[in-house]
């Protein structure tokens, strides 16, 4: 049986292209870059180990991995140097040492000046830094430190009290009591008296009517035949234990020695009391020598050889006293009249109470022990010698008070 041949008419041919075309479109993905997605997905893994990075970091083929750029290893910056070593890193103790601590110290020295006139013992006011030179051992030196001190004082009387003489105890009372009417409110003194042996009177205070009263008994024992128990002075070893008294004090302190300086049987030699005496650092010595009206009286009247001996004593007696001053910075009297005492008092009170402190750094910076000479001038403007006139423009002199040398510390000090 024959099937019989249908023709296509237009419209069937039309019907038949659109069903061919949607066929094809079925066999065709419906989003292009969802596939590529997926395909890649699969494949990410093994295409970045496949394809080499660019030398210059520059982008691939693909949006995968970032290459990083290769460095050149002279670009590198040099490294920044280590830091400087601590103190403690430049010296390491030994195992089991403690820490050790090094100190050195500048040594500077202190110098008070008095610049008194020598006819009234006036301090004189007004001088300036300028007009000082200073020299140590000769060599000279720039003071750093200036001013005027006038300040409360700090003093020990130490009074020679025994039965030497009648005159020579009155003349220890009269001065010793002229020293206490000039006494200020802020002032410490302390008195101790020496024969053979020393006693103090009274400890340092303020109060000046209980060293006065202290006075007022021994003046009950100073009249012929209630005299002191013993007729030796023994000055050398009662000066020795007054500068150690003192030497337990700080600041600035003075000794007001009234005594005939007659030395009669002391552990202490001149020369070990010298030597102590050089070593003191701030402490001044005052001396009152008593005895000065017997002196004038006796004088070459004691006749042959005892005579001469005699005023020998009494010589180097004033000698012993005069060079503890000068050591110290201090100034001897030898009065005569007991009228006299006010002012020798005053003169001791201006220098005492108005000074100039001059402070330097020795450019011998040795810390030795040794004795260092000290000399103070004054000069004007250009250098030259200071020269003082009065108002009538007549010259006037002065003198300089200060002392004459001190002793370096030892290095182990």
């Amino acid at each position: 049986m024959s099937i019989p041949r249908r023709f296509l008419t237009p419209r069937r041919f039309a019907a038949a292209l659109f069903s061919i075309a949607l066929l094809a479109l079925a066999a065709v993905p419906l989003n292009p870059v969802l596939a590529q997605t997926q395909n890649s997905g699969q494949s990410q893994a093994g295409q970045n180990q496949a394809q080499p990075v660019p030398q210059d970091g520059g982008p691939s083929g693909d949006n995968g991995a970032i290459a990083i750029p290769k460095k050149n290893p002279d670009d590198n910056p040099p490294p920044a140097p280590p830091p400087p070593p601590s103190p403690d890193q430049n010296f390491k103790n030994p195992v089991g040492a403690p820490n050790y601590t090094l100190k050195v110290e500048v040594p500077e020295v202190t110098v008070d000046v008095g610049v008194l006139l020598q006819k009234t013992h006036q301090f004189v006011p007004g001088l300036k830094p300028g007009n000082f030179r200073i020299f140590e051992d000769g060599v000279p030196q720039k003071i750093e430190g200036f001013k005027r001190v006038d300040a409360p004082i700090t003093a020990l009387m130490l009074c020679e009290f025994a039965a030497r003489g009648w005159i020579f105890r009155m003349d220890m009372l009269n001065a010793a009591w002229a020293f206490t009417q000039q006494l200020r409110p802020q002032d410490y003194v302390a008195m101790m008296t020496f024969d053979l042996n020393t006693h103090i009177v009274s400890d340092f205070t303020q109060n000046r009517s209980q060293i006065q009263e202290g006075l007022n008994e021994l003046g009950m024992e100073a009249w012929p035949g209630m005299a002191a128990a013993f007729s030796e002075t023994d000055v050398f070893d009662a000066l020795s234990e007054a500068i150690d008294r003192l030497s337990r004090i700080q600041g600035q302190k003075y000794i007001i020695l009234i005594a005939s300086g007659v030395d009669s049987m002391s552990k202490l030699t001149l020369d070990q009391i010298l030597k102590k005496v050089k070593n003191t650092r701030d402490i001044t010595i005052f001396s009152i020598a008593t005895g000065g009206m017997l002196m004038e009286l006796t004088e070459g009247m004691g006749g042959g050889m005892r005579g001469g001996m005699y005023d020998l004593t009494y010589l180097q007696a004033e000698n012993q006293l005069r060079t503890f001053a000068n050591y110290t910075g201090g100034m001897y009297f030898q009065p005569v009249f007991a009228a006299s005492l006010p002012d020798v008092i005053q003169t001791i009170n201006q220098n005492i109470r108005s000074k100039y402190e001059l402070v330097y750094r020795p450019t011998n910076t040795k810390q030795d022990g040794t004795w260092r000479k000290l000399r103070v001038e004054l000069v004007d403007d250009e250098g030259h010698p200071l020269r003082m006139q009065d108002k009538k423009h007549h010259p006037l002199k002065y003198e300089i008070i200060a002392r004459d040398g001190y002793r370096a510390r030892q290095q182990v000090e």
